[in-house]
């Protein structure tokens, strides 16, 4: 791109490994958890207070994650306690090890939605899938020989990676202000990946903590589950970038969930929201016929997916057809096995 336009810069090249830390700010260290998957890590940030460290996400509760916490704390954050850990939002891979801490000793903050959500979904166990999930499931379209499969199989438990969490915890409020770092923060919240999803935006030298909210190069799952099938995640998520959008300067250095630390945060927002627009727009032109949400997949990931990507897909397949639903420009009618046929109106 040439010089004089926006652009999206990466200050640093390569992740620190699991264990280590970059320091990216005056008491502001990044480091980076290993995840089991396809998307296999996780950043987490260390910020530097009197009283010990405040720590902005965690990772999975599994033994890879936790050695890489506890080469952390006797290595680069050695000598300070862990004062409290800040949670942006409730998803498995930002609070899975926010209960380990509390055990230790640590303060949780986090967004009050974030905190009851996770708190139900670590005493949610089940052993078979529930009769929502299939029938969620079964009026996407999920094929017949993947839903008896699944009904016969252990889903994935939140606590299989998700550490118990205790009682108490200290509400993160939309507007507030906190004192890190020595920074003070505005804390903003985004939604449409998670609800209540808590972005920290510092006064002082342009640091913003992104979460999952603010994310190079990618973006994160806009998904409707069966806790509520009828959600419109993706109006969520295009309202919140819009809404940022109002604070982002090319100069903040973005520190996000995933990926690299990034600046030139306004395009990014832009290229987030182009990026479902142009997702819908395709969906609505493969809506002529009558489809379901499975069968939208190739209008809208335009790759195959594989059984393993078949859950993310699914609901991010749905969050996008309520959608349009929502502004008018698609409808369903019900086909004799239980399945939503979704066309495109208006």
């Amino acid at each position: 791109m040439p010089d004089g336009l926006p652009q999206i810069r990466h200050p640093w090249s390569e992740p620190p490994a699991p264990g280590a830390a970059v320091r990216v700010a005056e008491g502001v260290w990044w480091l980076r958890l290993p995840l089991p998957m396809r998307l296999d890590h996780v950043n987490a940030y260390a910020l530097e207070d009197s009283d010990g460290w405040t720590l902005v996400d965690t990772g999975f509760d599994t033994p890879p994650a936790r050695a890489a916490w506890e080469a952390a704390l006797a290595g680069p954050l050695a000598g300070r306690p862990v004062a409290r850990v800040l949670v942006t939002h409730h998803h498995p891979d930002h609070v899975g090890l926010a209960g380990w801490f509390q055990a230790r000793g640590a303060e949780l903050v986090m967004p009050r939605t974030g905190w009851l959500f996770a708190r139900m979904l670590v005493l949610d166990m089940q052993a078979r899938p529930s009769p929502e999930a299939l029938a969620f499931w079964r009026a996407a379209g999920m094929p017949e020989a993947e839903l008896s499969r699944r009904a016969g199989e252990r889903p994935f438990n939140f606590a299989d990676v998700v550490h118990a969490m205790p009682l108490g915890f200290t509400a993160l409020q939309d507007g507030a202000c906190l004192r890190l770092a020595g920074r003070h923060w505005d804390v903003r919240f985004g939604h449409g990946h998670a609800p209540d999803h808590a972005t920290l935006w510092s006064r002082d030298d342009g640091l913003v903590l992104g979460g999952d909210q603010l994310l190079p190069g990618i973006s994160p799952n806009l998904g409707v589950y069966p806790t509520e099938p009828g959600a419109d995640p993706v109006g969520a998520w295009l309202e919140s970038c819009r809404r940022l959008a109002g604070h982002a300067r090319e100069d903040q250095l973005v520190l996000p969930g995933h990926k690299l630390p990034f600046t030139g945060l306004p395009l990014r927002l832009q290229q987030l929201i182009d990026n479902h627009r142009g997702a819908l727009a395709r969906l609505r032109a493969h809506l002529a016929v009558p489809r379901t949400a499975v069968a939208c997949f190739p209008a809208l990931f335009k790759r195959e997916i594989g059984a393993g990507e078949m859950t993310l897909a699914l609901v991010e397949a749905v969050g996008h057809l309520n959608h349009l639903e929502r502004i008018g420009q698609a409808g369903y009618e019900l086909r004799e096995d239980g399945a939503r046929l979704w066309r495109a109106v208006g």
